[in-house]
């Protein structure tokens, strides 16, 4: 057994005894009381990490004056929520955008970590593009009743984690949205009574955050994504330009009534807001030539798959069952110098159990153990490994820590089975990169969604009146 498989098992056992919550002091040489006020202090942690993230929603670069909007990102605030997912109409490819007055749906979906029953109800509330509450009362944003229990609800089969898939689609019978714009919903545990320290609603513990939005196509937005920049030309970087068409749409004021975010692969920390026209035309708002719409190229997302808890598949080193759970190990990654081809989701990741009929709750639960070999450690900074899985966000679920008997960064994540995508993120004077470990190239294939958001004098909530996706391809 070499050194690294010696570090590696002690990881998996580590992150065995930590999700149970029964690390004794025969482990790390402490006391089984002491060991107890850690397993407490880390949930309070996990807790007020949550708190804080929620506090506002992931910011987005404001650049040059305009109205800004910020991304939001679905948040679990308790350990027992897991693989929560907005979906539109059963395609995972989609963003979570509804069109108003088309037969569209969003399914809001999450695993809970227990087979009793638990009442979860699920508010909503209207939004405006910065994320904060609109001004509307519920009778004007929806028809029917809020804050309804969800009735779909089945236990998992046959997995080593018990758990309760719960599933809740928008609309419903019980709720209809009546206009455009950013939707939240809160889900919350009806039964139970929060503690001082809780994320709450009207009492009761928040459990988790879930965002979609509904747009009312009012323009037309004509885009182009290209690697002939204005600061490079088929280099490192990708440049986005649009124009807004709203010929047959009024808008007298588009710097102060327009919102506009940019955001690449989904990702909020590199997302663009606050910019302004460079061409004001009548029926035309024209965006070229804006530096703060160049973007790193970056490079393809690294995927792996675990399919089968009996054999590892694509980029998986070994899957062994440590009592009680699964622990899949990741070929180590190495840094990233040229580009590299792979057909990648742009940071999705799919539920899958290959011999299931239902992935939803025969897929079972396990340890992901990621590994970057970088030979020192970087100063001053935190590695995070990120994609859809975790919403992009920046937690210490995330955050990987070097093993110098190694010489690589590592963490666990704990996920479902599936096919994932994956990328190593440095954050470094709250400023997140992939760059430095992976390059930036410009044949990456990326993903650009734009929306534009309009508030005309007198309104009362921002209307989401256009959402463009556009990838970059170098046919």
């Amino acid at each position: 057994m070499n050194k690294r498989t010696k570090n590696r098992k002690k990881n998996i056992t580590f992150a065995t005894a930590i999700w149970n919550g029964n690390l004794n002091g025969n482990f790390l040489g402490v006391s089984n009381s002491r060991m107890k006020h850690y397993w407490k202090l880390s949930f309070l942690i996990y807790i007020g990490c949550a708190l804080a993230t929620s506090a506002s929603a992931s910011p987005a670069a404001a650049t040059n004056g305009g109205p800004v909007a910020t991304m939001q990102t679905n948040r679990t605030f308790t350990p027992l929520v897991h693989t929560l997912q907005t979906i539109v109409n059963d395609d995972w490819m989609m963003p979570a955008v509804l069109v108003m007055g088309s037969d569209d749906y969003v399914t809001l979906s999450f695993d809970y970590f227990s087979h009793e029953y638990h009442r979860l109800c699920c508010h909503l509330t209207h939004c405006d593009a910065d994320g904060r509450p609109s001004e509307l009362n519920e009778s004007e944003f929806m028809d029917g009743f809020n804050d309804r229990p969800i009735d779909y609800y089945l236990n998992s089969l046959n997995t080593t984690f018990l758990y309760t898939h719960y599933a809740v689609d928008f609309p419903n019978d019980n709720v209809e949205m009546k206009v455009s714009g950013n939707y939240r919903v809160l889900v919350y545990d009806d039964d139970q009574n929060a503690s001082p320290e809780a994320l709450a609603y009207k009492g009761h513990p928040v459990l988790a955050e879930a965002w979609f939005k509904v747009v009312e196509p009012l323009v037309n937005v004509r885009a182009e994504v290209s690697s002939n920049t204005d600061i490079d030309t088929h280099v490192a970087h990708q440049q986005v330009t649009f124009a807004i068409d709203h010929a047959d749409y009024t808008i007298e004021r588009p710097d102060r009534e327009v919102k506009v975010l940019v955001c690449q692969n989904n990702r909020p920390d590199v997302a663009v807001t606050g910019i302004q026209p460079t061409y004001i035309r009548p029926g035309l708002l024209e965006y070229v030539h804006n530096r703060y719409l160049i973007f790193p190229g970056n490079n393809e997302f690294r995927r792996f798959e675990v399919i089968n808890m009996h054999y590892g598949s694509q980029n998986v080193d070994k899957i062994d069952f440590y009592e009680p759970y699964y622990h899949a190990v990741l070929m180590s990654d190495a840094e990233r110098r040229a580009y590299s081809f792979d057909a990648d989701h742009n940071g999705r990741f799919l539920v899958r159990y290959n011999l299931a009929e239902d992935n939803d709750t025969e897929a079972d639960y396990f340890f992901a153990h990621f590994t970057l070999e970088v030979p020192h450690p970087r100063s001053n900074g935190e590695m995070y490994v990120t994609g859809y899985f975790s919403d992009y966000n920046l937690t210490p679920d995330y955050r990987m820590t070097y093993n110098a008997a190694t010489s690589a960064y590592e963490c666990a994540v704990l996920l479902k089975m599936g096919a994932y995508d994956y990328q190593y993120v440095f954050v470094e004077d709250n400023k997140s990169a992939t760059k430095p470990f992976d390059g930036s190239f410009y044949e990456t294939e990326n993903e650009y969604t734009i929306y534009v958001w309009h508030r005309p004098f007198g309104s009362r909530y921002d209307q989401l009146i256009a959402v463009e996706r556009i990838s970059f391809s170098q046919e």
